[in-house]
Formats: C-alpha cells, structure tokens, sequence
C-alpha cells in the first residue's frame, strides 16, 4: 500500500475520533444532558445521525461532492505524510484527558499556510467575542424572566413546547455545526468524494456517534454539566439557539475555517458572567476559575497548533523530514 494512502486512512480515522469525541459534544452536549433523562441512548444517537446523513449528503449535492461546505478552498488538497496525521493523534490525546482544545487550529495548522492560519485565528477571536457578548446580553434579559431552580415550568404545554423545543434547536444545531467542522476530517480526503467514500464516512460516523452516546459525551461532557442550567430543556434550547445562530452567521460570512470551540467556549463564558451578574448568590469568585480554566485549556491547545505548523514549514519541510 502506498504510504500517502495509509497516512491519509490513519489521519482520517484519527480526525474522525478526534473532532466527533471533542468538538461535537459543544453542539450534542446539552442535547444530550437535558434528554438523557428521557430517552434511552441509541435513540438519542440514532436521531444525531440521521441529521448527520442529511448533513453530509446535502453539502456533497449541493457543493459538489465536497462535504466541507467549501471549507477548504483555502487549503487545497495535498500529498499525505506522516506529520498530517500526527495532529490528530495529539488531538485525541488531549480529548481523552478532557482538554477541549479547537480540532480547526490543531488538525487545519498541518496543511494551512502560516497566512490562512492567522486568518482562522482572528476570525475564531472575533466569534469568541461576539459569542461572549451575544451571550450575555441575551441572559441578562432572561435572566429576569427565567431561573431554572425556582421558575420551575408546570404548565404541560410548556413543558412540552420547551422539550420539543430541544430537538428542533439541537438539530440545526448539530447541521450548522458540521457545515463547520467536518472540514477537519474531510482535509484528509480528495475535495470530491463519490457515492461509495460519501457511504463509507457515513458509516464511520455513525459508529463514532453511536459510541459517544452510549459513553454519555465523554470526558468533554464534564464542560458542559459544569455550566448552570445545561440540563434543563429552557436553557438547552436558548443555548442552542444562540450557539447555532452565531456559527450560522459565520458560515455565510466566508469559507474561511474558524474554531468552533472557540465560539462555544465564548457563548459559555457570557452566559456565566450574566448569570452571576443577575443573580446575587451565583458569586463571581465562583465563575471566574469556570471561564478561567477554560480559557487556559483553549490557549495551551493553540499553542501546540502553532508549534505544530511552526514545525512543519520551518524545520520538518525545509529538512525533507517527510
């Protein structure tokens, strides 16, 4: 078998692992917090990937055999070597140990040049940003409406609105979401798949999903259960739907790739500040080691994305490592 070939079947079953176990818990994450109660996990799983297919099968028709969405038009396909798979291999170590760091810095810095990668960085600092404050202006004003532990909902309609509510918000964004990052798994595959590569990514996804369900999100899960709220069906669809709405802008905006856990990690943050901004016994001295820890974990796997890209073009390259 011809080395390029294996490397490429081994970075994308590692990429796959990797962005699957780590990034999709920012999107299924309060799906499944707020519905493992209800439903048991292969039918939560078997609805994650139904969406999954649609997801992959309307951005291979609609982009021409190219499911990333058109991600990767800034980085065209390259010859596979070994220092391509190796990021996600580091990617799924961080993963295990609960790090959520961005899958788009640390498997994208391998291919990109040093110039898509700086613009990948101030458009993920950007959604970080708007995320954050979109956020906390939104929860300034629920929280005057809402509190999940004494606004409790009664009402039967309301309470099946707000359940439904779950899986319509989860959908889309779950749907946003891909359009986003399977570009991180797709790098490793030709910009134009037939209908044989499209069936067998869709069978290696499902597998992932059904697995990370039945693990109940993993490690990364911990992120989300550690956040106010997160298992109630109100706070998982008003999550949701900000989430989706801020990554949906920026999918229109341009191709450009961007972190998503960057904008998940930003949404988060805000949504804590106003909280305790509102509420008097939800103290900031509570809140601050939550954003804090996240913020560091963000920043250490940055700089291993950039030591990674810094060592491809500076040392591995120009010594023809490869």
């Amino acid at each position: 078998m011809d080395l390029s070939l294996l490397y490429a079947i081994i970075g994308f079953g590692l990429a796959g692992y990797s962005v699957i176990g780590n990034d999709s818990i920012q999107t299924l994450g309060t799906f499944i917090a707020s519905k493992q109660k209800w439903f048991k996990w292969y039918t939560l799983a078997a609805a994650a990937s139904g969406m999954m297919a649609f997801a992959l099968i309307w951005g291979w028709i609609n982009y021409d055999g190219d499911i990333s969405y058109g991600r990767l038009t800034r980085i065209p396909y390259v010859e596979i070597h070994w220092y391509h798979a190796v990021a996600p291999a580091i990617l799924l170590i961080l993963t295990r140990i609960g790090i959520p760091v961005s899958t788009t810095f640390l498997v994208l810095s391998a291919f990109a040049s040093t110039v898509v990668l700086e613009k990948m960085l101030v458009k993920s600092i950007v959604g970080y940003g708007i995320a954050a404050v979109v956020a906390y202006t939104c929860w300034i004003v629920i929280s005057k409406l809402i509190n999940e532990k004494q606004d409790e909902v009664t009402d039967e309609f309301w309470k099946a609105f707000w359940r439904n509510s779950v899986w319509v918000s989860s959908g889309w964004l779950w749907w946003v979401w891909l359009s986003h990052d399977v570009a991180n798994i797709a790098v490793f595959l030709p910009r134009q798949l037939d209908i044989t590569l499209l069936l067998i990514v869709i069978g290696y996804f499902t597998l992932l999903l059904f697995y990370i369900f039945y693990i109940h999100g993993g490690p990364i899960q911990k992120v989300v259960l550690e956040k106010t709220g997160t298992r109630y069906a109100r706070s998982a669809t008003i999550i949701n739907v900000i989430y989706a709405a801020v990554l949906f802008y920026f999918k229109e905006l341009n191709d450009l790739p961007m972190s998503t856990t960057w904008v998940f990690v930003g949404l988060l943050c805000g949504r804590e500040l106003a909280i305790s901004t509102m509420n008097k016994d939800y103290k900031f001295k509570y809140v601050f080691p939550l954003i804090g820890k996240d913020f560091v974990k963000m920043i250490f796997g940055l700089s291993v994305s950039v030591a990674i890209v810094l060592a491809i073009h500076y040392f591995i390259i120009p010594m023809e490592l490869y």
